[in-house]
């Protein structure tokens, strides 16, 4: 597998302390990682803490990486992944001493939904999801990862993924469905 990727060649170059290979593969990642984190957490500062802190890893792994079972990019997901987790789970056991005011998301029955309202539509219905589904949806249909990446991202089964896609994508139409009857 390790003929596969793409990246063994980068990683090997940062593993030497090739400074223009860490500007080569920030620059190929970052968007990918940043637009995960930030849906995942719905916070761009936090966002690009969660990536700072993939690419610090990602430099400290590189003299020690191996090619092997996974891609570098699909541990460099999991990483990401996984610091994402770790804030949110930080952030269940925070007690506020207020709850925090929420905008309702819906649009006014005399204002059609246009494309950054729909867009926040869609946002708030995935964070909605429960974690493992809404990962499933993200990987997927947001960062553009292959199923079998995706399952080896969340360290599940291919039929496993499949099982969540499908009760996320059910649950998020039923999601639109209750809206758009409410809207009417």
């Amino acid at each position: 597998m390790s003929a596969d990727d793409p990246d063994t060649k980068l990683v090997a170059r940062i593993g030497r302390g090739d400074d223009a290979a860490v500007r080569l593969l920030v620059n190929a990642k970052l968007p990918r990682l940043l637009a995960l984190a930030r849906r995942m957490l719905g916070d761009a500062a936090e966002a690009e803490d969660v990536a700072q802190e993939a690419f610090v890893r990602a430099w400290r792994q590189a003299s020690r990486w191996r090619p092997g079972a996974a891609r570098f990019d699909t541990w460099l997901h999991t990483v990401t992944l996984n610091l994402c987790r770790d804030r949110l789970r930080r952030r269940r056991e925070r007690t506020m001493p207020e709850l925090p005011e929420q905008a309702d998301p819906s649009p006014s029955a005399d204002t059609t939904m246009d494309e950054t309202a729909r867009g926040r539509a869609v946002q708030s219905a995935i964070a909605a999801l429960p974690e493992r589904q809404r990962e499933a949806i993200l990987l997927v249909h947001y960062q553009e990862l292959s199923n079998i990446a995706a399952a080896d991202v969340m360290e599940i089964s291919v039929d496993a993924l499949e099982s969540l896609l499908a009760r996320g994508r059910r649950s998020l139409r039923a999601t639109f469905a209750a809206r758009d009857m409410q809207d009417d």
